[in-house]
């Protein structure tokens, strides 16, 4: 077996990802393996603004969002694998191929989004991704980014 890869904590996060509250997605990331593989990590708060109208009294994660949410993840594979500097490179996600919504994802659950890079070439990164809530599948995708400079 391997050894386990490394973590990275919510102050990483922020300084390899762009997104800021209410659209960060990725609380913390583990099992970091460069230019192969992470594990992204979402607690799902009751709090979160898409719950009220997501339903009114059976609050269910938008699909859209998980998708996000295992994007993040991947730019987050990306942007350490790249050692990418924020203030100068965006990470854009230029596609999803295949995405399946398999169980709902409700406040209280924790998402485990392992994501791993399938292909990268000529600055495309391909990515397979799943999440799960305590282990169970509850939605996988493959997916794609590329980077650029940030634009002034």
């Amino acid at each position: 077996m391997s050894e386990p890869g490394v973590n990275i904590g919510p102050d990483e996060v922020l300084k390899r990802l762009p997104h800021r509250y209410p659209f960060l997605l990725v609380d913390r990331a583990e099992d970091y393996r460069e230019g192969e593989s992470i594990v992204g990590i979402k607690c799902v708060a009751a709090s979160e603004p898409h719950f009220p109208g997501h339903f009114p009294e059976n609050p269910v994660m938008p699909g859209v969002l998980i998708i996000e949410a295992l994007a993040q993840t991947g730019a987050l594979l990306m942007s350490k694998t790249l050692n990418a500097d924020i203030s100068r490179t965006v990470i854009y996600f230029i596609g999803v191929d295949k995405a399946r919504f398999r169980k709902p994802v409700r406040p209280g659950d924790v998402l485990e989004m392992p994501v791993s890079i399938v292909k990268q070439s000529r600055g495309i990164f391909k990515f397979e991704g799943e999440a799960r809530v305590n282990g169970v599948k509850v939605a996988d995708a493959t997916f794609s980014a590329t980077s650029a400079p940030k634009e002034d």
